[in-house]
């Protein structure tokens, strides 16, 4: 067997690859088949994160900035947004985008999902931006290889709205949202990224149209939404699945407010002492603790309109604007000392944030 690095033990060849930067993953990889095996297996993944090695980074669907105001002074929006995907690395304050989807040059599908597993990011479904179809078609983007494949399709009716979540070891969830006649739907499937597999899991009790996900304590939950008869009127309960004993059960009160559940989030990372979930409302960031939810903080006056939250390394990020059309400015709030802090973002990263997630790539 190929030494990793010639004329270096093993150990200390591995320990010079897990510092490599993952926009390096792809010269890596390509350098010999023995550095792509390595970076790829479970091993150096976890030797990664246990040295404190992994690198968190936000990947978003953001829209492309605004035109300037009209020589009236308009700022009334003409065509539909365009969207891409940006990824802001909060170690180095660095943004970047990502390539463009396969046939999609033009801009992303509008309201896809994504979410991501190891190395992969999963983007599901959306409308297309020129015809306003729905889509079932699945997307995958390797870290590694920095390059795009298609996935097979989501099976069933074209679905939006639903929700999506992964449970960062290999499956991808989808719930709810609603078909093409608007009616909500109740059905929940499972994407296995590896095998390029859908299985269907039981349905919920409960049609859930605009409902979030989140993956806690081994369980999928499937939080908030609304039925087809209550159109827009949001709900407090939340469903969450077992895979033990491969049943739902209904918690009538997870909200204790009935709001739009969009900025429900969790911290997904396995080796992070956070484990609990969060939710912007009303100006307000609370957190769930022992199923009671409680205020921890005011979100600043700089940000009324939250478009996004995420967590990680102890800190909860809030995405959003002054106003509905204003740039969107992004805010961290660290947990432990209490304070809120401003992060800058470029020219062309400043455009409304539709979704996004948090991803570890230790490989």
């Amino acid at each position: 067997m190929m030494d990793l690095i010639s004329g270096l033990p093993e150990d200390i060849a591995r320990e010079c690859l897990i510092r490599v930067s993952y926009q390096q993953f792809p010269a890596v990889a390509s350098v010999c088949k023995e550095w792509k095996t390595e970076i790829a297996s479970p091993e150096f993944r976890r030797q990664r994160r246990s040295t404190g090695h992994s690198q968190n980074i936000l990947i978003m669907v953001q829209a492309r900035p605004e035109p300037e105001k009209s020589e009236t002074g308009s700022t009334k929006r003409i065509k539909n947004p365009v969207y891409f995907l940006s990824v802001f690395e909060p170690e180095t304050g660095t943004w970047t985008e990502l390539p463009p989807l396969p046939g999609f040059e033009s801009g992303l599908p509008m309201f896809c999902q994504l979410t991501g597993v190891g190395p992969d990011l999963v983007l599901i479904g959306g409308l297309d931006p020129m015809t306003w179809k729905a889509s079932n078609s699945v997307f995958i983007y390797n870290f590694l290889t920095a390059k795009w494949r298609r996935g097979t399709h989501m099976p069933g009716q074209p679905r939006n709205f639903f929700a999506c979540v992964s449970d960062s070891h290999g499956r991808v969830f989808v719930a709810g949202g609603h078909d093409n006649e608007k009616n909500a739907l109740r059905s929940v499937l499972e994407y296995d990224v590896t095998s390029d597999l859908w299985v269907p899991l039981p349905d919920m009790a409960t049609e859930r149209d605009e409902c979030k996900a989140v993956f806690h304590h081994g369980k999928l939950n499937v939080v908030g939404g609304y039925s087809t008869e209550a159109q827009g009127q949001f709900g407090k309960s939340a469903e969450v699945f077992d895979f033990a004993t491969w049943q739902w059960t209904l918690v009538d009160e997870f909200l204790d407010y009935a709001t739009c559940p969009r900025t429900l989030v969790d911290n997904s990372d396995d080796d992070n002492d956070d484990d609990n979930v969060y939710i912007c409302r009303e100006g307000e960031l609370m957190v769930m603790e022992d199923s009671t939810w409680q205020k921890i903080t005011t979100v600043p006056s700089e940000i009324r309109h939250v478009a996004h939250v995420g967590v990680f390394d102890g800190v909860v990020l809030v995405i959003g604007s002054s106003g509905y059309g204003e740039e969107h400015e992004s805010l961290v709030f660290d947990v432990k000392s209490n304070t809120w802090k401003k992060l800058g973002s470029p020219e062309g990263f400043r455009g409304h944030v539709q979704t996004g997630f948090i991803a570890s790539l230790s490989s």
